[in-house]
């Protein structure tokens, strides 16, 4: 008899709450869910998402052959630091969102998701940070939820059960997604809103700049 889908995320939150090290089943004792990412070149932790979205550790120049092959039009780097001089090649366009997972709030979350949104229009997309798990993961995660309309549960399963990286890496990722209004996201989403609260230093800054004061 196996157990409930929601039984890990259960322990993911406390976990969390308790700031406990996390402990996993064997995920290669276990069938890949289809709908989860999956594995397309492991020396890159590359895993496809959906027809138009990748995911993936730090490219290199060697990556770049594999790249044109899956038609991938942008690159999304969430790291803090710009190493874009694996890639020069045409027609890929670079993007860079930094965040820190232990800082992360929605405003980052929306930026991501609507800059991945609006590069899918032209093609494929890659995201990336440096290993793929924690920066990527979370991304991946939200993208789950508020676009693809994943239950937590479910998108917090792949993201910690999905072979990606160490999953002592995922503690500040699951702590957002824990307490996350999925439903402001996605209104937010919608109405281009840079964050779910008007006090937001993004919002605050936007009302400045439409009521004209310097």
């Amino acid at each position: 008899m196996s157990l409930p889908r929601f039984i890990p995320v259960i322990c993911l939150s406390l976990v969390a709450f308790f700031n406990l090290p996390p402990v996993f089943a064997d995920e290669s004792a276990l069938p890949r869910p289809a709908d989860w990412a999956q594995p397309v070149e492991v020396q890159y932790n590359l895993y496809q998402m959906s027809p138009t979205l990748y995911r993936s550790a730090l490219p290199d120049s060697r990556a770049v052959p594999l790249l044109k092959k899956l038609k991938v039009a942008t690159v999304i780097n969430f790291l803090p630091e710009s190493d874009s001089s694996w890639l020069s090649t045409p027609g890929i366009t670079q993007i860079q969102l930094p965040y820190r997972t232990n800082h992360v709030d929605d405003a980052d979350v929306l930026k991501a998701l609507r800059t991945i949104q609006s590069a899918e229009a032209k093609g494929p997309v890659l995201m990336h940070c440096k290993h793929g798990s924690d920066r990527t993961g979370l991304m991946a995660a939200m993208y789950r939820v508020v676009v693809q309309g994943w239950s937590k549960e479910d998108a917090l399963n792949e993201m910690t059960q999905g072979g990606f990286g160490d999953s002592t890496h995922f503690k500040d990722g699951v702590r957002y997604m824990m307490q996350a209004n999925v439903d402001k996201l996605r209104t937010a989403l919608a109405n281009g809103d840079c964050s779910t609260s008007p006090f937001a230093s993004c919002s605050m800054k936007n009302w400045f700049k439409s009521a004209h004061v310097e």
